[in-house]
This record gives C-alpha cells, sequence and structure tokens, in this order.
C-alpha cells in the first residue's frame, strides 16, 4: 500500500511538472513573438511612410504619421496570432525627426492547460511590449 501511494505521487508530480512547463512554454514563445513582431513591424512601417517629397526638397527624412499608424496596423494584423486579443498604444509618433513609441498587450490564458487537470481555474497573464524607435538612415 505504502509503494503504491508513492507511485501515485511520481505519477501526479511528473503530470504537475509537464503542465507547468507547457504553461511557461506558452506565455515565453507569445512574449518572444510579440517583441520581435513589434520590431520588424515598427521599422518596416517607419520606411514605408517616409514622405520622399519632403527628402527630396529638404534633404532630411520625415514620416506622415497617419500612413504611419495605418501601415502599422496592416503589417502588425497580418502577421499576429488570430487566437489572441491585442491592445495596440501610440504613445508618441514624432514626424520630425522620425521617432515612435508603441505598446503592444496581448493575454495568454491557461484555460487549455488546466481543463486538463480538471479545475475550473483559469489564470489570464499580460504581456506587455513596449519599443521607442528613431529611423536610422545610412547617411
Amino acid at each position: 500500500m505504502n509503494r503504491s501511494f508513492w507511485g501515485v505521487f511520481v505519477i501526479m508530480l511528473g503530470v504537475a511538472s509537464i503542465l507547468f512547463i507547457v504553461l511557461f512554454q506558452t506565455i515565453t514563445n507569445t512574449d518572444e513573438h510579440n517583441s520581435q513582431l513589434l520590431k520588424e513591424v515598427t521599422e518596416a512601417a517607419m520606411w514605408d511612410s517616409v514622405d520622399y517629397g519632403y527628402y527630396r526638397k529638404n534633404g532630411v527624412y520625415r514620416i506622415n504619421k497617419e500612413k504611419f499608424v495605418e501601415v502599422f496596423l496592416r503589417r502588425f494584423a497580418e502577421s499576429a496570432s488570430r487566437s489572441r486579443e491585442y491592445d495596440v498604444a501610440f504613445y508618441d509618433v514624432n514626424e520630425l525627426p522620425p521617432k515612435v513609441s508603441i505598446q503592444v498587450t496581448s493575454k495568454v490564458n491557461s484555460g487549455s492547460i488546466t481543463a486538463t487537470l480538471g479545475s475550473s481555474d483559469q489564470t489570464d497573464f499580460t504581456l506587455s511590449n513596449r519599443i521607442d524607435a528613431i529611423l536610422e538612415t545610412p547617411y
């Protein structure tokens, strides 16, 4: 009887540790995906929104605010995970010099993981990524 309880304990400990690893792997992958996506989309949207007429006239790079926001949201929506809800906040968009401050917040819930254990507890994790970017030119 004593050994059977130890066997059940070891099996339950193994299942709990695997679920713990899966939970943190999901959180880590989501955070890494969001940060890389935010970085790449911000840079691409800044280059897409450069006002080349102003550059030809004055020799200085300038971005268009409205075009930047439109291009950023379109590119982000194309590449973001469709299973998550995102909150995108633009804190600062300067046209000259080209500088932006953006924060992306997403929620990761542990509902699928805790459902396998049979418990009804569901924990939401809020992941927030923020970037302050300046358009760097090769000159």
